[in-house]
């Protein structure tokens, strides 16, 4: 019967990727009727926090955005790939990667994409090679960001353990962000040079390459102040995980957990920008970013559920069959991750789908800490938002999807970005924790 229920998950899985976007939401709720009303397995658990720690901090982002606040971030980050064109390839994934961690979301690299691709175009770069690892880069900070829901989830189930938020982030900052540049360094030298590209030969003979240039952003008056707030309540929820952590111990019975203070942090951060920008809050809700965030809840609750309610229900026989493979080769945590990212499609939704199931089993801390960055492989599959975006924004043809799925530019940098973590990961883990 557990094979039937497998193939169950599996199945929906597949469905909802086939769906693309919102649909393995969709697909993760019906796989639970199935799981439940059919084959007779009690629900599981849905990661209600995650859920609402997301709808929070998109909250605080969407009015960030509406105030012109990612308009500035961009046209920052545009001055700073434009001081060090020739380095595109280096700085680019330095921006998505910030802007990621700062923001908690990926999708920030949306706007980023367009100026990497100009960029690197009119120094005669592969545009292919900075923005694969951008793309990448935007993905793997959702591990290092200190308000992504991924992180906070993953740092809660970790404290019994003795690992808290703090130790967390001291271990994934460094690890990913090396990382990246380890990607860069390999992606540097995917591909034949620009100029020796026969698609982007035949597109420019066609006319079909356009250089735009330096184009001159409109920056709204309530842009900066919007950061500003943002940023200082970024800084709030870290000085506030700080003084409540157990090793630092500056507040010992807090009237409020760290996630509920997450949460209300970011809507008062929301608050503090429609107040001082005087912005209209009924445009909040049609921001490109609030849309794309609830997409995410949405996936996050159906994926998620449908993997607790497997998983809870089997969790003896899986520390039965895992337990002695994972203690002999504990890298094997991060294959699994690797993989399950790239059907679900989410940091967040991988995260509590497995981890917990990976720590019942006693998976030692160190190795969930050092895997975690394993629960971004959305690169690999060339069906994932910003991944699509790139190749669309590229009008050299450089970045391109092959006619076997998984030959396209961001594979290798990926793969060779979250292998460079993960083993970073086991050296820092072993230093700090």
């Amino acid at each position: 019967m557990i094979a039937v229920q497998l193939f169950v998950v599996l199945l929906f899985i597949y469905l909802g990727a086939r769906i693309g976007g919102i649909g393995i939401g969709f697909a993760g709720g019906a796989g639970v009727l199935v799981l439940t009303m059919i084959l007779g397995l009690d629900a599981g658990s849905i990661p209600i926090d995650v859920i609402l720690i997301i709808m929070s901090v998109i909250t605080a982002i969407a009015a960030m955005q509406v105030a012109g606040g990612m308009d500035w971030l961009v046209d920052l980050a545009e001055k700073f790939l434009r001081k060090n064109p020739k380095r595109i390839t280096f700085y680019a994934p330095i921006v998505t990667y910030f802007m990621t961690m700062l923001a908690g979301t990926g999708h920030t690299a949306f706007s980023t994409l367009p100026v990497i691709a100009e960029v690197a175009k009119e120094q005669g770069v592969r545009p292919s090679r900075p923005l694969s690892i951008a793309v990448v880069a935007s993905q793997i900070a959702i591990t290092a960001s200190p308000i992504s829901a991924a992180v906070v989830f993953f740092s809660g189930i970790l404290e019994p353990l003795g690992v808290d938020y703090l130790t967390l982030l001291a271990v994934c900052i460094p690890s990913t962000f090396l990382a990246c540049m380890v990607g860069a360094f390999v992606a540097n030298f995917l591909g034949c040079e620009l100029k020796d590209d026969s698609v982007y030969q035949e597109r420019l003979q066609k006319g079909l390459i356009k250089m735009n240039g330096t184009g001159k952003r409109e920056i709204l008056p309530t842009a900066k102040a919007s950061v500003y707030i943002f940023c200082a309540a970024i800084i709030a929820v870290v000085a506030y995980a700080t003084m409540i952590s157990g090793s630092v111990g500056l507040i010992e019975h807090p009237t409020i957990g760290r996630n509920e203070a997450i949460m209300a942090l970011m809507l008062t951060a929301a608050a503090a920008i429609v107040t001082f920008t005087k912005i209209d809050a009924s445009k909040i809700a049609n921001a490109a970013t609030f849309k794309s965030g609830m997409s995410a809840c949405v996936c996050v609750l159906g994926v998620a559920w449908l993997g607790d309610t497997f998983v809870s229900s089997h969790i003896g026989e899986i520390k039965e069959f895992s337990a002695h493979i994972l203690e002999q080769y504990p890298w094997m945590l991060a294959v699994v991750l690797f993989f399950a990212s790239m059907l679900l499609y989410s940091q967040g939704a991988t995260t509590t789908a497995l981890m917990p199931a990976a720590l019942a089993i006693g998976v030692a801390p160190i190795t969930a800490v050092a895997s975690f960055a394993a629960v971004s492989a959305l690169f690999v599959l060339p069906t994932y938002p910003t991944l699509l975006a790139a190749v669309e924004m590229d009008d050299t043809g450089s970045t391109r999807i092959g006619n076997l799925v998984f030959n396209h530019p961001f594979f290798i940098p990926g793969v060779a970005t979250i292998a460079t973590s993960v083993a970073l990961g086991f050296a820092f883990g072993g230093i700090i924790l």
